[in-house]
């Protein structure tokens, strides 16, 4: 008796995942709650798990788009982990003995031998291969996606001559390659694609921009960095520095820690501090709940472990909603300057930039110091002038003088 997995609830707001990537693959022996897919929706990445042991049968296709709730795969009953592995180990061997008797052997074996499935067809059409060129390794013979992505190499190599010789006398070669290459987009791509044009076209987005001397928090930090970690166990970097500040300008300009719902405009007496994180699949926002009541050494732990969840897609959907403030830094890809967009329904979003030694006036005198220019992109619904300037201001006075987020002056 077969059980049929299909997709699961994962979040209010979601209607449909795409299949990223199968764990296991189509005939793999399965142990009761192992994973076997990665589900991604336009929010965050999921893992599906077997309900039951069994032998795996897939059902869709990595990279479809399923609603809640549609099937998956199916596990069928019977198998084990003994008797699948020799049998997947004895395949690569057989192949490698006498690839040419598996060719043969494919052909004659069912109507199927041969074709090649949709997007293994694709594939080959744009690579110009001839199907017939190709051995399957799909049920009867059938050449599965992977069998035309293995062919490419030799594909390529055989057919290159018969190419040049055929276009030699008609055009004349040009230097360097001219291939394109066409993916889909992910349920993540998709969605900051949708909200970012949509944050353009529905707020009054202005940005205004200041410059901080960083001296004073790197000599602080090259000062106690190491007995930082030595008692708290993570480094001491400039993210936490930021977040301090920033929580406590949005105190004093509650405005900027403000949204809008419909007709009304609603405070929030809490920082709850996104920080934007670039990660392997897109951009993603985890926050940094009640940020305003952390030490640095709490603040720097929580954005280590981001971090490191959303390098490995492992964030949750409560992990990247509901922050009220937005801090992004492009500085650790070498960016000067910037616009930062506002990650909606929030107000405001800061932006971090690298840090550049440059000739500063002070007391009268030219000095070296190292530089870092700031912006802030604001919803001037929302936010008037005075206040946007007045935080942007606020925060470079905590960070050119640290001793104010101790004093709380």
């Amino acid at each position: 008796m077969s059980l049929v997995i299909k997709v699961p609830p994962v979040g209010e707001s979601i209607s449909e995942v795409t299949l990223s990537q199968w764990i296991k693959k189509d005939g793999d022996y399965v142990e009761m709650d192992e994973i076997i897919a990665e589900l991604e929706s336009d929010k965050a990445t999921f893992e599906l798990t077997a309900e039951k042991a069994g032998t795996l049968k897939t059902i869709a296709k990595e990279g479809d788009t399923l609603e809640i709730g549609a099937p998956v795969c199916s596990i069928e009953e019977g198998g084990s982990p003994a008797a699948g592995k020799p049998a997947a180990e004895a395949a690569p061997k057989a192949e490698a003995q006498s690839p040419a008797m598996k060719v043969e052997d494919a052909k004659g074996s069912t109507y199927a031998s041969g074709a090649p499935s949709p997007s293994a067809a694709k594939i080959l059409a744009e690579k110009g291969i001839d199907p017939a060129n190709v051995s399957g390794s799909g049920v009867g013979g059938r050449l599965t996606k992977e069998d035309a992505l293995n062919a490419s190499a030799p594909a390529k190599a055989e057919s290159a001559p018969a190419k040049a010789a055929a276009a030699a006398p008609v055009v004349k070669a040009t230097a360097g390659s001219r291939d394109e290459r066409r993916e889909k987009m992910s349920s993540l791509r998709k969605t900051v694609a949708r909200r970012l044009v949509a944050v353009k076209n529905e707020t009054a987005m202005l940005t205004t921009f200041n410059e901080v001397d960083m001296q004073p928090i790197m000599e602080l930090r090259a000062k106690y960095k190491d007995k930082f970690k030595e008692k708290h166990g993570v480094g001491l970097g400039f993210m936490s520095f930021f977040t301090k500040a920033v929580c406590e300008a949005l105190k004093d300009f509650p405005s900027v820690n403000a949204r809008i719902e419909g007709e009304e405009i609603v405070y929030n007496n809490f920082a709850d501090i996104s920080i934007a994180v670039s990660a392997p699949k897109g951009l993603v926002v985890p926050v940094i709940r009640n940020a305003e009541s952390k030490s640095l050494a709490e603040i720097e732990a929580t954005v280590v472990e981001l971090a490191v969840k959303a390098r490995d897609s492992k964030l949750t959907i409560e992990e990247m909603t509901g922050g009220t403030f937005t801090i992004t830094n492009g500085g650790v890809f070498g960016s000067m300057m910037s616009t930062p967009i506002i990650n909606a329904p929030q107000s405001a979003i800061l932006g971090m930039h690298n840090i550049v030694e440059r000739p500063v006036a002070l007391n009268g005198q030219v000095v070296i110091r190292p530089i870092m220019y700031v912006a802030l992109s604001y919803d001037h619904r929302i936010i008037d002038g005075r206040e946007s300037v007045g935080f942007l201001v606020r925060v470079k006075q905590l960070l050119e003088d640290p001793a104010r987020l101790l004093l709380g002056v």
